[in-house]
C-alpha cells in the first residue's frame, strides 16, 4: 500500500478565553504560603529558581530560607533578652517597694515614716534627689509642710487628675519640688500625688540624667508607695484642709 502524503494540520489560533490568566507576584506569595511543601514536591524547579544574594550572587532557596530563620531567631533571642532584664527590674523593684511599705506600715510616728521613706528611696533606690511635701494650712514640725494656696500656684498642673507623672517638668515646678539649689541639677523626675481622707501632698523623685525619666516611663511602684502614705500619714497628724 502506497502511503499517500498527509495533509498539514492546522492548530487553531489560541484565543483569548483558553488562555490561563497571569498570576501576580501576591497570588503566588500567598499560594506557596498556603502550601509550603511545594518545592519538596517539585524540587526540580529549584534549579530554575534564582534568588539574589545580598551581593548580587545566586545562593539556594534553601540557605536564603536558612538565613531568614536564623535572622529571626536573633531578633526572638534579642526581645526575650530584653524582657528578661525588664522582668528582673521588676523584680527587685518590687522586693524594694516590698520592704518599704512594710517599713511605713511599722511605722510608729510621723518622723519614723519620713525617714523611712526617704531613707529607703536614697538608699535602697539610688535616687538622688528626693522629695515629700504635704499640704496644709496647719503644719506640724515634722517634713516639709506648705499651704494649700502656695502649692496649687506651684504645681497645681501637676495635682490634676492626681495621677503620676515623669518627663521634664518647668522651672518654678523643680523649684518647688527640690528647691532652687537642686533645680539646676535635676534633668528628669516622677511626681506621685498624695490624695486620701483629706490628706493631700506629692512625692517627687529626681534624676541627673534627662532621659532617666521619660514621660512614658511607667511610674507604677512610685504611684504604690504613695498610696500607701496616703493611708499612713493620718494616723499621726490632724485633719487637714484639702487642695483646691
Amino acid at each position: 500500500m502506497t502511503d499517500q502524503p498527509q495533509a498539514p494540520v492546522e492548530h487553531p489560533a489560541p484565543s483569548d478565553q483558553g488562555m490561563t490568566p497571569a498570576l501576580g507576584a501576591e497570588a503566588v506569595a500567598a499560594y506557596l504560603r498556603a502550601n509550603p511543601a511545594f518545592f519538596a514536591e517539585h524540587d526540580e524547579l529549584l534549579v530554575e529558581l534564582h534568588v539574589p544574594h545580598q551581593r548580587g550572587d545566586s545562593v539556594s532557596l534553601v540557605e536564603r530560607q536558612l538565613k531568614l530563620l536564623r535572622d529571626r531567631n536573633i531578633e526572638m533571642r534579642h526581645r526575650l533578652s530584653q524582657l528578661m532584664d525588664v522582668a528582673r527590674d521588676n523584680d527587685r523593684l518590687f522586693d524594694k517597694t516590698r520592704r518599704l511599705i512594710l517599713d511605713l506600715l511599722d511605722a510608729n510616728s510621723l518622723e519614723e515614716v519620713v525617714m523611712a521613706v526617704e531613707d529607703s528611696l536614697r538608699q535602697e533606690f539610688k535616687v538622688p534627689f528626693v522629695s515629700l511635701i504635704l499640704f496644709s494650712d496647719n503644719a506640724t514640725s515634722v517634713g516639709r509642710w506648705v499651704n494649700s494656696t502656695e502649692a496649687q500656684q506651684a504645681i497645681g498642673g501637676l495635682l490634676c487628675g492626681g495621677k503620676t507623672v515623669s518627663g521634664s517638668l518647668r522651672d518654678h515646678e523643680l523649684d518647688f519640688l527640690f528647691g532652687e539649689e537642686q533645680r539646676k541639677e535635676v534633668g528628669s523626675s516622677a511626681v506621685a500625688v498624695l490624695n486620701h481622707q483629706g490628706l493631700h501632698g506629692v512625692l517627687a523623685i529626681g534624676s541627673r540624667d534627662p532621659q532617666h525619666y521619660k514621660s512614658s516611663v511607667g511610674t507604677l511602684f512610685l504611684g504604690y508607695i504613695a498610696e500607701v502614705l496616703g493611708r499612713v500619714v493620718p494616723r499621726f497628724t490632724q485633719t487637714l484642709r484639702s487642695v483646691r
